[in-house]
């Protein structure tokens, strides 16, 4: 049951969702219009609040925008005397390909070589959260990811892998359905073969 305040209570559970009503209410007109334009007829009843799911769905999806990457860091950093591998893997990455607004899903693999810092480990996920919530390439991203911790943490190096299913390639164009792009970004020390082979390992050599 959703009250006049957008809290949706069910058993004790509530959720309140902030949007900026005045954006709402364009992005809303534009995909009516839209919706109109393919040949959908925006008035009839499975689509008459669609235009504001949608402009409220692409405004969630894109909140990147409003993060700094850089400050979720720093608000979590710790001297310590680390000075090998921190590895998190696995984060799920659910971004906009910024060509054709359609999907990319996958998982990057993030990690880093202390210099005196460490971060708190989820405000590494948060980062790649961050990055993934725009419109965005898979290239750009691995390397945004990458830059932000190295210019941050000033670590001895920063290794970051991504792999991921783009719904632009799957659904339209070639409709190759089982391909997977994977990028790489890295500084520092794993420049070097021998630490470049080891986060390798450690994310898995076979990586989908």
């Amino acid at each position: 049951m959703e009250d006049k305040d957008g809290l949706i209570n069910n058993l004790g559970y509530s959720k309140e969702e902030n949007y900026n009503e005045t954006n709402t209410n364009l992005i809303a007109e534009y995909y009516k219009k839209i919706l109109d334009l393919i040949g959908e007829d925006s008035a009839r009843d499975g689509l008459m609040k669609t235009p504001i799911r949608v402009a409220k769905s692409i405004q969630f999806l894109t909140q990147g925008y409003n993060q700094n990457p850089e400050e979720i860091l720093k608000s979590a950093l710790f001297q310590e005397d680390y000075k090998q591998m921190v590895l998190v893997k696995d984060i799920e990455i659910f971004s906009m390909c910024e060509h054709h607004l359609l999907p990319f899903i996958g998982k990057a693999h993030v990690a880093y070589i202390p210099n005196h810092h460490i971060a708190g480990l989820s405000k590494i996920a948060r980062v790649v959260e961050a990055y993934a919530r725009r419109l965005q390439v898979q290239e750009r991203l691995t390397m945004q990811i990458r830059d932000c911790i190295q210019n941050t943490l000033n670590p001895l190096g920063v290794g970051v892998v991504i792999e991921a299913q783009h719904l632009c390639m799957q659904m339209r164009g070639v409709q190759k359905q089982h391909s997977i792009t994977t990028t790489s970004a890295f500084t520092g020390a794993f420049l070097k073969e021998k630490t470049r082979a080891e986060f390798i390992n450690l994310i898995g050599y076979k990586l989908h």
